[in-house]
């Protein structure tokens, strides 16, 4: 029986920042240091023809300045083939807000009084801001590699499409369009760089994996990645949104490299929306097939995906819609083109919600497939779900994944059988589901190592490279080692996600963090066990094979009195030069033949979840305002290590995915300026707006996992937003194309529906 995996314990860093104790990037100060700004571009698409920083440099107080003249011309992308950023704009910019220059100051103001002293001149280009009208044929090339402006093509075909067609009993076309979303973590980026004498570069930063970020930077710099430090420091929040490299943290570390002084920047919150990542719209056409019966036979999809201006995580965005698709639902026959297209926009990256008009776009397909074929939208789930044992269209198998478990929790907690087509006018329910892989093909940095150590005292220390964003991967990893340990979480130290001291870890990035670090720690811990009793067996007069830990005593099993307290094991050890270090490493069972691009084939992870959602909601017919009434969300975890935390991301995930995706959250522009990027003109959910949620976790017990555990919430994420675009079109009597499902919007579906007759 399990004493610490499967409890709720509270939450280690929840104190320090309930009281504010927690010290974030910004809250840091170095003796010494000097602050840093940024000049940015006031235009979508220029040239630019002059560079003048001669009065920044003269002006008391400033240190250095730096242009794209004062770097090594490195340029930024996750793939080698997809390197196409400069993190200082050399020949021209390519959207508002790229960063064209940096100034290294005594003060935060006279930094950015030096900003307007750089004279910049510029040769106005023609701009583009949809990626419709950005592959035109007469569209402006941003880019001169890319032709139509095309960033990235995946294309996937799988089976006879156009035949299966021609088998189907109800084929139905749909188009949906998503706008651009931003992340809005509570915390603004900022990054505090210091370059010492021997030419180390330490950095401090909100980000979601320490040893990519050290990787790119070290890159960048032209130094050994040995040379680059990475920190660890609290992070208020990812969502996706802090795994890439930005110009930020290079610029910070150049600067002090130029002044040798430590150096901070901090973003404003304006800064924090255009020059770090948003998401991608996306417009969407399918087409669905589907037998008789209501079996899923035949899909084809194209989506358009607004990338901004750089590549970003370009292959993996474009793909990931897809294959979230095809691990959810059945299909034989299957044909995708995505294309991530550059625009004069901000670079767009992975979100928590990625490709909302995508996943929408599907489950209305199923409701609509439902009606036409009488069945009700439960049962056309339940007989698409894949299980465990199938194999995706793309060759992964599942080795085990519980997604009836999940469809059914939600729709039994919620009487959804009963009440469809019975609720009042105006009211309506939907329900939603997905499937998210736990870990992803990413090279050598796909997996993770960890070691644990034990003081002369037996206190105990595990080192990882675990990096927490909010989502309590420490206490994960914790729990873990106490529960291989037989010591209690509160008496474990961790150091966690600093790259000097810490093996390689692939981050809190590809919802890898429970299977591949939770995994090498819990190896690390089974290694030093096995010292422990290798050690122990003298003592005790007892084979190693049988002896337990337990509660800081090593014991003969089924003679409790035959013990020994480990304190003295590990100091016997020392005696004997046997100092108990346990090492653990774990790489997920992917195929590293895979590629998104060249090979979109493969095992892609070695672990699946499912999450389904179902929401009941009234609409207001006179001003389009939706409210929530109620929400269940069922989610197949694995195994919930911490059960209190799986709800937490579960109920996030409805806020970010459900309520904030559809509702309310959208980016507003003008001719590439974005017109919102503050809290005031971006909406997101708030505490009061929040309906009550209903949680069931699933535990399927992974056979991979540790103790059984996988991903555990991001799947609700996204199943939440087709639950809430569902109960809607319940709701009103037709489905809206266009998200988020504004009051605007809504009222107008409404007056169509009248007008046509739908509903």
């Amino acid at each position: 029986m399990s004493r610490y995996i499967g409890q709720s314990l509270p939450r280690r860093d929840a104190r320090l920042k309930a009281t504010g104790e927690a010290r974030f990037t910004a809250d840091l100060s170095l003796p010494f240091m000097l602050h840093a700004a940024v000049l940015r571009s006031p235009y979508p698409h220029a040239r630019i023809v002059r560079l003048d920083t001669s009065r920044a440099e003269r002006l008391p107080g400033v240190k250095a300045v730096l242009t794209a003249r004062d770097t090594s011309g490195v340029k930024w992308g996750v793939f080698r083939y997809t390197r196409d950023q400069e993190f200082l704009a050399r020949e021209k910019v390519r959207y508002v807000g790229e960063e064209v220059a940096a100034v290294a100051a005594e003060s935060e103001d006279i930094a950015r009084e030096a900003l307007e002293l750089i004279e910049v001149e510029y040769e106005i280009l023609p701009a583009v801001f949809d990626p419709l009208s950005a592959v035109a044929d007469d569209a402006p090339r941003i880019h001169d590699h890319a032709e139509r402006n095309i960033n990235i093509h995946v294309p996937i075909h799988v089976g006879d499409v156009d035949r299966a067609f021609d088998e189907c009993d109800y084929v139905h076309t749909e188009r949906t369009v998503s706008e651009e979303e931003s992340y809005f973590m509570t915390e603004p980026y900022a990054v505090l760089a210091h370059c010492d004498r021997q030419g180390t570069v330490e950095v401090w930063m909100p980000n979601a994996s320490p040893h990519t970020k050290a990787k790119g930077l070290a890159n960048a710099l032209g130094l050994p990645v040995s040379k680059v430090h990475v920190r660890h420091v609290f992070v208020g929040g990812a969502f996706g949104g802090r795994s890439d490299m930005f110009p930020g943290e290079y610029i910070a570390a150049r600067l002090s490299q130029m002044t040798q002084r430590p150096v901070k920047l901090v973003y404003t919150r304006e800064e924090n929306s255009i020059a770090v990542r948003q998401g991608h719209s996306m417009v969407v056409e399918s087409t669905f097939g589907f037998k008789r019966d209501g079996t899923l036979h035949a899909v084809d999809v194209t989506a358009y995906m607004d990338g901004g201006a750089y590549s970003s995580t370009g292959p993996i965005a474009t793909s990931v819609p897809f294959l979230c698709f095809e691990q959810t639902y059945r299909v034989p026959n299957v044909r995708y083109n995505g294309y991530r297209v550059y625009t004069n926009k901000p670079i767009r990256g992975m979100i928590r919600t990625h490709g909302r008009a995508w996943a929408c776009n599907v489950d209305m397909q199923l409701d609509l497939a439902a009606a036409a074929l009488g069945l009700d939208p439960v049962e056309i789930r339940r007989r698409n779900a894949v299980r465990t044992g199938d194999t995706t269209p793309t060759q992964s198998k599942i080795f085990k994944m519980d997604s009836l478990a999940t469809i059914e929790a939600v729709a039994e907690a919620s009487r959804f059988r009963e009440k469809w087509g019975k609720l009042p006018k105006w009211r309506g329910i939907g329900i939603g589901c997905v499937s998210v892989m736990s870990g992803f093909p990413m090279g050598i940095r796909g997996g993770s190592a960890a070691m644990v150590k034990f003081d002369e005292d037996a206190g105990v220390t595990v080192i990882s490279g675990v990096v927490d964003n909010g989502q309590g991967n420490e206490n994960v990893v914790l729990q873990i080692a106490a529960e291989a340990l037989g010591v209690a979480p509160d008496a474990i130290q961790l150091v966690a996600s600093d790259t000097e001291v810490t093996p390689i870890d692939q981050g809190a990035y590809s919802q890898a963090t429970t299977l591949c670090s939770g995994n090498a720690v819990r190896l690390a811990c089974e290694d030093a066990r096995r010292q422990i009793f290798e050690i122990a067996s003298d003592m005790l007069e007892a084979a190693a094979e049988d002896l337990e830990l337990e509660d800081g005593k090593v014991f003969v099993r089924g003679s409790p009195s035959r013990a020994v307290p480990l304190r003295n094991v590990i100091r016997m050890g020392l005696l004997k030069g046997k100092n108990v270090i346990g090492h653990g490493s774990f790489g997920p069972n992917v195929d590293q033949t895979r590629e998104w691009i060249k090979n979109p084939k493969g095992q892609l992870a070695a672990a699946f979840s499912y999450g389904s959602a179902v929401v009941e909601v009234e609409v207001d017919p006179e001003t389009g305002f939706v409210r929530v009434l109620n929400a269940w969300v069922a989610h197949d975890c694995g195994k919930a290590i911490n059960p209190k935390e799986v709800e937490g991301q579960m109920e996030g995930g409805l806020a970010m995915g459900g309520h904030g995706g559809i509702l309310l959250e959208a980016c507003k522009w003008h001719q590439g300026a974005n017109l919102n990027p503050d809290f005031l003109g971006y909406k997101v959910p708030l505490a009061p707006d929040m309906p009550p949620i209903h949680p069931f976790i699933v535990e399927s017990e992974d056979p991979f996992g540790p103790f059984g555990a996988k991903e555990g919430g991001l799947s609700i994420s996204m199943c939440t937003a087709q639950a809430y675009s569902n109960a809607i079109a319940n709701a009103i009597g037709t489905h809206i194309r266009e998200f988020p499902h504004t009051p605007d919007r809504v009222l107008e579906a409404i007056e169509k529906g009248a007008v046509t007759g739908d509903g």
